[in-house]
């Protein structure tokens, strides 16, 4: 198989730098240009990256000589390759100018961001649960005017804690949501080294998040209708977002009410066989179980959890009865491996299958 050409737009970043490490020896995808800030290109990405590599995991070498170019000129960039990946750290205008600039130059973006999640026509994909929702790319290229060019992005990583367990159960007629996520200081883009202030402690606000939170499920769980995504109108869902002195690894404690309440054995029947497209496919990253429930009390567990199936699977446990809702349960997913730089990977290997990348 001829392996597509890519380019990682912000590779000096946390996310560019998991995202170089996920791509290494990818069976569809090489990594053909590197793009960052002007502070960065031109210089080789070794040089750019210096002290600055965050993962446990060493920098594949054959990056360490490739060119860092400036992700400011997209026409530039767009002959090296034949889509590209994007996790910058810019404005919000800033990052829907570039994306947009990308596809209007026939260059896909596969975007880790989160500017153009509220675009009407953008898909906003987590694989497994609306791959149908890829079918808006129609009218968003005749929006942009583009045969190749679009642009497709991954929804918040505290999401994946949950809106996976939530899914198969929308049938009951799901009535309300109430979910706290406990979130690792990667998804800052963080070490304990850069952040110390957060050993020992929480801190209880995270910007932008639980609008996120409340929000983006209604959108993944819309329908298609006249080139936009219209988004689902319930369930009600509620949320806290606290950041935690953890790594890796988001967790969610989830209450949730239904019309119709299941017995717990049909829910945990249901998360078993719970699968989708990536599954069905065999993509590289798809872990082979969506979701694992844990029978133990103590589980799931950052530290033994998160790497499950790669940090690709979602895990969940402790659901019973409460008695304010009808169900509770806790949920974990890795933040920076299916929260972020592997659901992007996740989501082009989709594209890539269904030939959105031809």
């Amino acid at each position: 198989m001829k392996k597509l050409r890519c380019c990682v737009i912000g590779a000096t970043g946390m996310v560019g730098q998991r995202l170089l490490t996920l791509l290494d020896g990818h069976p569809y995808f090489e990594v053909t240009a590197l793009a960052a800030s002007a502070r960065s290109a031109g210089k080789t990405y070794g040089e750019a990256i210096g002290s600055r590599w965050k993962l446990k995991t060493p920098m594949p070498a054959q990056y360490a000589g490739m060119k860092v170019l400036d992700a400011a000129y997209p026409e530039k960039i767009a002959p090296l390759c034949d889509f590209t990946f994007c996790a910058v750290n810019m404005s919000k205008a800033e990052v829907l100018a570039m994306e947009e600039a990308y596809a209007k130059c026939e260059i896909p973006v596969v975007s880790n961001n989160s500017a153009n999640r509220w675009t009407p026509d953008v898909p906003m994909i987590m694989p497994e649960i609306n791959a149908d929702h890829l079918e808006v790319i129609k009218a968003q290229r005749a929006r942009l005017g583009t045969k190749r060019g679009f642009i497709a992005v991954k929804p918040n990583c505290s999401i994946q804690s949950y809106v996976p367990m939530l899914t198969p159960l929308l049938g009951f007629g799901m009535k309300s949501v109430v979910a706290t996520t406990y979130q690792a200081i990667s998804g800052a883009g963080k070490t304990f080294n850069e952040w110390p202030e957060m050993v020992d402690n929480v801190i209880p606000f995270i910007g932008g998040e639980e609008e996120k939170s409340e929000q983006e499920p209604l959108k993944i769980w819309g329908r298609v209708e006249d080139g936009k995504i219209i988004p689902a109108a319930a369930p009600l869902i509620t949320t806290q977002c606290i950041r935690v002195p953890v790594t890796d690894g988001h967790t969610a404690a989830v209450f949730m009410s239904f019309e119709r309440k299941p017995e717990k054995e049909e829910i945990l029947r249901l998360w078993k066989e719970y699968k989708g497209l990536p599954q069905e496919l065999e993509l590289p990253h798809a872990p082979r179980q969506f979701i694992t429930y844990f029978e133990e009390d103590n589980r799931p567990q950052c530290f033994t959890d998160r790497e499950i199936y790669g940090g690709m699977g979602i895990t969940a446990g402790r659901l019973r009865p409460d008695t304010l809702f009808d169900y509770k349960f806790v949920g974990l997913s890795h933040n920076t491996l299916r929260g972020a730089a592997g659901g992007s990977v996740l989501n082009a290997e989709l594209l890539f299958r269904l030939g959105y990348l031809d």
